[in-house]
């Protein structure tokens, strides 16, 4: 059963308890406003990673865009979306791309609904508290060979 982390706004701060419920995970995907380069690093010693840069981010090397293909799925990774009201460009790049899974960040908010036959995720901010919210990550699971996608939204304590 492929595993993948999902994290986003982390701005710099990575959660230590982030190394404990990823541990094993297959890949993390990280959906923007990373904060610092080194961030990733830390990330890479769990799985692989793929990030997208974000508003707040300054590294024009990072892509605003990613996907990867993981055991039969395609997952996008971009970090403003607006599933409900996606801007026509992103309605075009994901008709040519066909994702299972966009997973996106910016709200600060978790999210998860399947639109039109594609999966949104948000897994809220795992960044340092804000505003009050809870500071979340998620994972996201199948069994191969099935259309079952799960996720589970994981609260980072204080």
């Amino acid at each position: 059963m492929p595993r993948v982390g999902l994290i986003s706004d982390t701005h710099g701060y990575l959660d230590p308890q982030v190394r404990t419920h990823f541990a094993g995970v297959d890949h993390i995907i990280h959906a923007g406003d990373i904060g610092w380069p080194s961030l990733l690093l830390e990330l890479q010693e769990l799985a692989p990673v793929t990030a997208v840069r974000g508003n707040t981010d300054d590294q024009p090397h990072w892509p605003e865009t990613a996907t990867v293909t993981l055991d039969g799925r395609v997952l996008l990774a971009h970090h403003i979306v607006h599933p409900r009201r996606p801007m026509p460009t992103r309605w075009r790049q994901l008709a040519r791309q066909r994702p299972d899974v966009v997973v996106f960040g910016h709200t600060h908010q978790t999210f998860c609904e399947t639109i039109d036959g594609v999966m949104f995720v948000n897994p809220g901010s795992a960044g340092q508290g804000r505003g009050g919210r809870p500071r979340t990550i998620a994972r996201l699971e199948w069994t191969p060979g099935t259309a079952d996608l799960a996720v589970t939204f994981i609260e980072l304590g204080s």
